[in-house]
């Protein structure tokens, strides 16, 4: 499973949508989507954008988590 991370890093940070937006030139639609974990996929320059804004690593705005289901017993 992938774990989006980036509305617990923005709200840790005070940071809002449309201010994040604004400053990182990204479209609101794609920072809100991102924020709400409504996004289906995502580019690199915005992960690029999200991380140098946000001070942070790809792996602490998205990271990947086995599924329990998944892991044998």
């Amino acid at each position: 499973m992938i774990k989006n991370n980036v509305k617990d890093i923005m709200d840790r940070q005070n940071k809002g949508i449309r201010g994040t937006a604004r400053e990182t030139g990204l479209a609101i639609n794609t920072v809100s989507g991102l924020y709400h974990n409504t996004s289906k996929r995502v580019d690199f320059e915005t992960l690029e954008k999200l991380c140098k804004h946000l001070k942070v690593s790809t792996g602490e705005l998205i990271e990947y988590i086995e599924d329990k289901e998944a892991q044998p017993e």
